[in-house]
């Protein structure tokens, strides 16, 4: 099996939709206008594609961004600089076969010339624990709880350090910024352009 990640496409929304609401209570649901606006917004917005078909997405934000979530406002509100998981799915027929660490690994490369840590949260519950169980394995630690007031879930929310990124930034970032490397690249906002000249920018 052959793992594809890429940035995902205008036309494929409706693709990434029914994978969201399809992906049981771990994910909260999402109508149309507010999936085209996480695309329109988001710093990280890729799909993995497995046999020519979508297996899953993953959306990613940076401190800038306005961002409504309330586990967004947690983090900003105690860090400076990071990128920030806003939802991960899986397709359910493609559940431990890997796309999930690819996912990860992915987003490291992404973030990790850009942002000193990676954000995220678990929703605690009985079922939790695999999640956790993942993201520790990962490198994630908890900074703490919160409960969500626009759900009520607890999260339990989560912090993974980049090793690689002081020397990035010193190296690069404080001077003239990132190589203009295809692979350093922004992720592209739509099927036509660019979202912006790949040129990491951050402390």
């Amino acid at each position: 099996m052959t793992i594809l990640i890429r940035d995902v496409r205008a036309h494929e929304l409706d693709a990434v939709l029914a994978l969201n609401n399809a992906a049981g209570p771990t994910i909260l649901p999402l109508d149309a206008a507010r999936l085209r606006q996480l695309h329109d917004t988001a710093d990280y917005f890729r799909v993995a594609e497995v046999d020519g078909h979508i297996a899953g997405f993953l959306v990613g934000f940076s401190q800038a961004a306005d961002h409504d979530s309330s586990n967004f406002r947690w983090f900003k509100q105690r860090f400076d600089a990071f990128l920030y998981i806003d939802r991960v799915v899986v397709a359910g027929s493609r559940r431990g076969a890997g796309v999930g660490r690819v996912f990860y690994a992915d987003l490291q490369s992404f973030a990790e010339v850009r942002w000193p840590q990676i954000a995220c949260e678990v929703f605690l519950d009985e079922g939790s624990d695999p999640a956790l169980l993942f993201h520790g394995t990962l490198g994630f630690q908890e900074a703490g709880q919160h409960v969500m007031a626009e759900s009520g879930k607890r999260c339990s929310m989560l912090v993974r350090p980049l090793r690689s990124h002081p020397w990035v930034r010193e190296h690069y970032l404080l001077g003239e910024g990132l190589p203009a490397e295809p692979w350093l690249a922004a992720r592209r906002i739509d099927d036509a352009g660019a979202r912006a000249d790949g040129r990491a920018t951050g402390t």
